[in-house]
């Protein structure tokens, strides 16, 4: 079937293997060496090569030091907030999030992700005003984990056809703080995938391992309020509306 001409030529897919375990092993117990910095970064984001053996790939690496404070956060917790939005990721099963853990490294202890190569050819602004049932899994991911910060430049499509995430640092907050480019769902129902995927993460916070996991990277005031968003999401049945009380779309937005 081919997609509409208001459409990216995009479906979706299943994302690369690059998220199984070995990629974790790789990127948990590999040696980092920083090759470059991203200067755009609000934070210190470093560029590296991780090696572990034969096998080797690029990372992203955010120190915690390297944190700047926020008036809204607490200050040294974004790394553990982008760890903990992988473990939601992955709980899914949608692998929006690549492949992340927490690790020491050259400036101490902090936050490595996998890097990910994109499809220079896709028009990013596009992607983002789509109706693509991938980007709508995303917008229902950011509802759940209340992404503060979800611009156009943090969705990374492949040629497969799967789009990652990243840059989850302001999320999880218990206040309601989501901020995203994805409102073009608001108000309408839940996709019945996405009913059945927020069911189980509601199990899965409250006596799974995911609830487990993620008291060890937030506070219990932080996972309750996570499993409250995923319940308000089974009770209403559709894509939340912005929020009054908070800035609807990030600047800039791409």
């Amino acid at each position: 079937m081919t997609a509409p001409e208001s459409e990216p030529a995009i479906k979706p897919s299943h994302p690369p293997a690059a998220h199984d375990e070995d990629a974790l092993a790789l990127l948990r117990d590999g040696r980092l060496e920083v090759a470059g910095r991203l200067v755009e970064a609000t934070n210190m984001t470093l560029y590296c090569s991780v090696k572990l053996g034969a096998k080797s790939a690029a990372c992203v690496y955010k120190p915690v030091r390297g944190e700047r404070p926020l008036w809204d956060f607490p200050d040294g917790t974004l790394a553990a907030r982008e760890v903990a939005a992988f473990e939601v990721s992955q709980a899914t099963g949608w692998r929006i999030v690549p492949p992340t853990v927490y690790r020491d490294g050259p400036f101490g202890p902090g936050m490595c992700q996998l890097w990910i190569d994109t499809e220079r050819e896709i028009d990013l602004m596009r992607l983002v005003k789509s109706r693509n049932p991938v980007v709508r899994r995303m917008a229902v991911f950011d509802a759940v984990v209340n992404n503060a910060d979800r611009k156009g430049g943090h969705l990374l499509p492949l040629p497969t056809g799967h789009v990652y995430g990243v840059d989850h640092g302001v999320c999880f907050s218990a206040e309601d703080k989501l901020r995203t480019v994805l409102w073009q769902w608001r108000g309408k129902p839940l996709a019945r995938e996405a009913v059945a995927v927020l069911a189980k993460l509601e199990r899965d916070i409250e006596s799974g391992s995911l609830g487990r996991r993620l008291r060890e990277l937030l506070t219990l005031a932080e996972v309750e309020a996570t499993w409250h968003r995923v319940r308000k999401l089974l009770d209403t049945g559709v894509h939340p509306y912005p929020s009054e009380g908070w800035p609807a779309i990030p600047w800039p937005p791409i």
